[in-house]
């Protein structure tokens, strides 16, 4: 924080009012929002881990805004180039508005696909850039990890794939057989080559929406490299869910718009539909091979809910390809994406049954639970503790054992901030913290299917007792805030007596 103050405090030459930790997403990377007085701008600063990456970002930053593209500009930048100050945007993601204008049928109402439209016909004016400034030797020189996407870049992407989704997934292949198929689909991808942009994390989260119009952000992994990828990148984004129709309408969005740049240029002859797409769908399978690495090593490693969440929609997409023959050309990759889509439809299967038990459990409750339909007092009482895993795990004072016990160390810390140190998981800064990126609240789903089937089972065969702990490290932020959740789901769902004790806080509370 306090490297931040400084750059703040020569920036604009008054210490900053507040500094609030944003949520970030897939980089180490850490986003703070600075709040000064009046006069003075709101910035977000960034604190990097790698001097190159943040090189990178800083120098394409200040290529876009001398192209007049709308990216964030770069204001003050640290001695050690470790830590810079940029504009703040907002908050406001393409991504966030999609979802709140996505209809019940999927398809996006208007405001949506304005947004949509306009953020994609600005694309051509990033890939493009280097070729109209004329300097597309010079553009690239700073880019991290590398300048151009080649072979070498192609390889470690499909090995990502390789080794950080199939190993961790337990898929067995024949690693020959396969590795002969990735240089194949490497040197299609590398058919042509021109002095374009590649942008390489152009997708809806990365597009922040300030005063209605698109600011693209997290361009510092841009190289020299096809045009095709970006379109594949944003269209097959898993999560953003396009349906073909839309997916067609921002295509031919991109075409146009990419047609009236080449006229500009006076390069070539516009680029026909039909041969753009055919050529698209290369990059598609490419695109959904390193997606699913990435999917692989921060959802099934580092544990991460919602890239773990986003697999099988990354699934779908790569059997949609199958099926398209995109995968003809390398016959045991597609053997291996055909394994990969029966054991995600077996994955389904699972998760239908685990639904199906829901409703059980919601049956009980609404048609055999006498001790609530003739107002009985049930003899079951759940205590909920939070806890500190240094202090050991709460004593069932019960006698009956069992129970749960879980480690919510897993998410995001408050306490490795200032602010928060001195609050709990119960005060309102806490609670905005740890929903900003829905980690515990994904974390707290698993824990509700658990509880739930659980409560309904001990109401049934009229058990009197049930202990559920959530520790985390120093028992104040975290597990404070699993516990009384989880505790306020149960009361509110089964009616239930709840014994809520915050052992480290010592706070008691009775539901009933």
């Amino acid at each position: 924080m306090e490297r931040i103050t400084q750059l703040y405090k020569m920036l604009t030459g008054s210490e900053p009012q507040r500094i609030i930790p944003l949520a970030g997403a897939g980089s180490n990377r850490q986003y703070f929002r600075v709040v000064g007085k009046e006069q003075f701008p709101t910035v977000v600063a960034v604190i990097g881990t790698n001097q190159e990456e943040n090189e990178a970002f800083i120098d394409l930053a200040e290529r876009f805004k001398e192209g007049n593209l709308p990216v964030p500009a770069v204001y003050a930048v640290s001695e050690d180039r470790m830590v810079y100050l940029q504009e703040d945007c907002g908050d406001q993601s393409l991504y966030a508005l999609m979802n709140e204008h996505r209809q019940a049928d999927g398809t996006f109402d208007v405001v949506a696909l304005d947004a949509l439209k306009a953020t994609i016909r600005e694309l051509p004016r990033f890939q493009f850039l280097p070729v109209v400034s004329q300097t597309a030797s010079g553009f690239f020189t700073k880019c991290f990890p590398q300048q151009e996407m080649d072979k070498t870049s192609v390889m470690f992407d499909l090995n990502y794939f390789k080794y950080c989704f199939l190993k961790l997934k337990g898929v067995e292949f024949n690693e020959f057989k396969l590795q002969q198929d990735f240089e194949l689909l490497s040197d299609d991808l590398l058919m042509e080559r021109e002095d374009t942009f590649l942008y390489r994390d152009f997708q809806s989260r990365n597009v922040i929406l300030k005063d209605g119009m698109p600011y693209y952000i997290d361009f510092q992994g841009g190289r020299r490299g096809p045009i095709y990828y970006d379109v594949a990148s944003f269209l097959w984004q898993s999560s953003a869910k396009f349906t073909d129709e839309v997916r067609d309408l921002l295509i031919d969005e991109y075409l146009h718009a990419l047609n009236a740049q080449l006229s500009v240029l006076k390069r070539q002859a516009p680029v026909e539909s039909a041969l753009f797409k055919r050529r698209l769908h290369l990059f598609v399978l490419f695109r959904i091979l390193q997606v699913l690495g990435a999917y692989g090593y921060r959802g099934l490693w580092e544990k991460k809910a919602y890239f773990a969440n986003s697999i099988p929609l990354a699934v779908r997409n790569l059997q949609k390809e199958v099926s398209l023959g995109t995968c003809d050309r390398y016959p045991y990759l597609r053997h291996v994406a055909q394994m990969l889509i029966a054991c995600n439809a077996e994955e389904e299967k699972s998760r239908e049954l685990e639904a199906e038990n829901d409703a059980k459990v919601a049956a009980y409750l609404q048609n055999d639970s006498t001790y609530l339909n003739q107002g009985e007092k049930s003899p079951l009482i759940v205590n909920v503790y939070s806890f500190s895993f240094k202090k050991s795990i709460p004593a069932d004072e019960s006698g009956n054992g069992g129970g749960y016990v879980f480690d919510c160390r897993s998410t995001h810390n408050p306490g490795r901030y200032e602010e928060y140190k001195p609050l709990t998981g119960l005060d309102q800064p806490v609670i905005d913290f740890l929903e900003a990126d829905g980690e515990i609240l994904t974390f707290l789903d698993s824990i509700y299917k658990l509880v739930d089937f659980h409560v309904a089972r001990f109401l049934e065969r009229g058990f009197t007792h049930l202990q559920i702990s959530c520790g985390c490290t120093g028992g104040r932020h975290r597990s404070v805030y699993s516990a009384q959740h989880v505790a306020e789901h149960i009361h509110e769902k089964f009616g239930v007596e709840v014994h809520v004790c915050h052992r480290e806080q010592n706070i008691t509370q009775v539901l009933k």
